[in-house]
């Protein structure tokens, strides 16, 4: 198997695993964002009652743009629901909403996890930017080290979604906890609600998939050339 069989082979595959998987999550999401809750409950409604609920009474929840730019600010104290599921009554705003006040809760109970991905961040940025560059860099002037060191730096992005993963699935696990403890949904809406909660974790499992697929396509095709030049 030469190094083009490889690099292209597992490109693909890198690309077939994110790309589906964004692709299952806009289904589902398209899918539950039109079926109306019975109890008309809007995302923001869910939000600030989750919040209020959990003592959370500092914590902010705003209106954002675009569509699943739905986040939890842990520096700023906000939830930020994007425009599509601040004001809609569907299941898929509860879920998000929910999942969002998920990670509130986290922050306020001190979860290891979330505090560790909190001091990744920086971290993981700089590497993002940083390492193709380095093995770019290391290609055009012939320096192996470089290339390595741009490698090092995308185990760094793979370690940073790999904490990220169990993150994301406890605060799913709480949203559903907590929709169905306070009655948000009725018991049918509520399998609607895991599977938007659970095509969402998805997503995070696909990108930890992609990227090791991405460090083992750059360790074999580098990692032959280096040999090949001892």
């Amino acid at each position: 198997m030469n190094d083009y069989t490889i690099y292209y082979g597992l490109t693909f595959l890198a690309f077939f695993i994110t790309y589906g998987a964004q692709l299952y999550i806009q289904s589902v999401y398209r899918k539950y964002s039109q079926i109306k809750n019975e109890k008309g409950y809007t995302g923001a409604m869910v939000a600030k009652e989750l919040l209020f609920n959990n003592d959370l009474h500092e914590i902010s929840v705003n209106q954002g743009g675009g569509m699943l730019t739905d986040h939890y600010d842990p520096k700023n104290k906000n939830v930020t629901l994007s425009q599509s599921n601040f004001s809609s009554d569907s299941i898929a705003a509860i879920a998000v909403a929910a999942h969002e006040c998920g990670h509130a809760v986290q922050d306020k109970q001190q979860y290891a996890l979330l505090n560790i991905r909190a001091s990744l961040v920086p971290l993981a940025n700089f590497s993002s930017y940083a390492g193709y560059l380095s093995i770019m860099m290391g290609l055009m002037l012939g320096m192996m080290n470089l290339i390595w060191f741009g490698i090092l730096l995308e185990c760094v992005i793979l370690v940073f979604q790999i904490v990220t993963l169990p993150v994301e699935i406890d605060a799913s696990n709480r949203a559903l906890a907590m929709i169905q403890q306070y009655g948000y949904v009725n018991d049918g809406e509520l399998d609607g609600a895991r599977t938007v909660l659970r095509a969402a974790a998805l997503t995070y499992v696909a990108g930890v998939a992609s990227t090791v697929l991405q460090i083992l396509r750059l360790v074999l095709v580098y990692g032959r050339r280096d040999d090949r030049r001892r």
